[in-house]
């Protein structure tokens, strides 16, 4: 799995999928991007139109919303 994670400062969300990604590194290759350093808002709006928190993630370039949805496609991944 190729994971890209559209991450902001101070987000206890944003930290708990890059964990996930660490813990799972032999299944998961993944890229974090920070706003303001490398994204802005109006660039998050336009690749997640109807994104509305943080953090945004894609899997192998689909977007699947947050870490919630993140965390069940690794569980699935582990069984």
């Amino acid at each position: 799995m190729i994971i890209e994670i559209y991450s902001k400062p101070d987000c206890p969300y944003c930290v708990q999928a890059e964990t996930l990604c660490k813990q799972n590194a032999i299944l998961i290759d993944y890229k974090k991007y920070m706003l303001d350093e490398d994204f802005t808002r109006d660039d998050l709006f336009e690749k997640f139109p109807t994104a509305r928190t943080f953090p945004q993630i894609t899997v192998d370039g689909e977007s699947i919303g947050g870490f919630m949805e993140f965390k069940e496609i690794v569980n699935s991944k582990r069984s």
